[in-house]
């Protein structure tokens, strides 16, 4: 079950001559059958754009988009059986919940009682099937958010189109409808599209993330392989914070390069084929929860002073200088145990741990 989405060099310019904007620039993508897939980029990166094409909203100005193979770029939406998600539901204030689930059927002239037994069906789905006669009024943003949902998957879609559908809630139930989302799209087996800025909501949900910039894609891979193993700078940065530290490429042997910078030298294990040359500039990514605080004694440590301490309950974030680096973040985590290695005062010495597999070169 489940389509596969081919999308081969894609193009979208919007206006002509000097006034001409180009949102989607060249790009490819194969997004795989019952894969919950993640657009994730800042606003005007050309996502909307492209999960609009794929839906059939906006016509490409050149390249091809195929389902299973069939080429679909220029087919109209109702042609595509695909079920969208709007940010602001777009629910019928004047029908009830299952009038509007049904909605779509109607469209599709599905008779009773396979049409009221679907309805039924995609309501359970997502929990909803006790608001059957409410309309969308009385119901909590959350709410009409589910009902938009179960409106999608009623029509049973070879695709799923999400655009940004929980950017209008309050946290706490943003958090809520992530599992609950991911859960229904993977119980479902149907290929999903997602679109978000939220790096939170991509990292936690997706399957596969696409982050773009500009029209074009930095990098696809897992959450873990994204935020683990940043390609460039734009990525390391968009997903959470990190440290970036510029320093000289010692001692290579295979898989493991000392770095030096003006306080000391600190090892690193790094991929085959990084291409790292002796002497080298090379600018580095090191995750916050990837240092430590230790005592002097530490192996792979530089020596530095403590800057600031902020308590955050289950963790504790530090500020430290270091000798040619920016200020060092740092993130411990359960800061209160026992077994916690040091517990400085701001305007201490001390000495910061990089874990060599955390440090992570990666382009400008």
């Amino acid at each position: 079950m489940g389509t596969r989405i081919t999308i081969e060099n894609l193009v979208k310019v919007f206006g002509a001559g000097k006034s001409a904007a180009t949102a989607v620039d060249h790009l490819s993508l194969t997004i795989e059958p019952g894969e919950l897939f993640f657009l994730l980029g800042p606003s005007g990166c050309g996502k909307t754009t492209l999960l609009r094409m794929i839906a059939g909203f906006i016509d490409p100005t050149s390249g091809t988009i195929a389902f299973d193979g069939k080429d679909v770029t220029h087919d109209p939406p109702n042609k595509r059986n695909t079920g969208m998600v709007f940010q602001s539901y777009a629910l019928w204030p004047h029908m009830t919940v299952a009038q509007n689930v049904a909605f779509g059927l109607n469209v599709r002239k599905v008779a009773n009682p396979e049409k009221d037994q679907r309805v039924l069906d995609a309501l359970a789905a997502v929990q909803m099937e006790e608001y059957a006669a409410r309309k969308p009024n009385q119901l909590s943003g959350g709410q009409q958010q589910r009902v938009a949902l179960a409106r999608a998957l009623v029509i049973k879609p070879d695709v799923l189109l999400l655009d940004e559908p929980l950017s209008n809630l309050d946290a706490k139930l943003r958090n809520d409808l992530r599992l609950q989302i991911r859960k229904i799209c993977k119980d479902s087996g149907i290929t999903t599209v997602y679109v978000t800025h939220d790096q939170k909501e991509a990292l936690s949900m997706a399957d596969r993330v696409a982050l773009l910039k500009s029209g074009h894609i930095e990098q696809i891979g897992t959450p873990r392989e994204l935020y683990r193993s940043p390609r460039n700078r734009f990525v390391a940065e968009f997903l959470g914070e990190t440290n970036l530290i510029e320093a000289k490429a010692g001692e290579i042997a295979h898989d493991r390069v000392q770095f030096e910078v003006e306080a000391g030298s600190f090892d690193a294990v790094v991929s085959e084929g990084h291409g790292l040359q002796n002497t080298e500039q090379t600018l580095l990514s090191v995750r916050p929860e990837a240092i430590r605080l230790r005592k002097p004694d530490s192996d792979n440590t530089l020596p530095g002073k403590l800057l600031e301490t902020t308590y955050l309950g289950e963790t504790a974030q530090h500020l430290v200088e270091v000798r040619g680096c920016p200020p060092i973040k740092i993130a411990e985590m359960n800061p209160y145990s026992a077994s916690s290695a040091v517990h400085p005062e701001p305007g201490d010495p001390v000495w910061v741990e990089f874990m060599p597999t955390d440090v992570v070169p990666v382009e400008r």
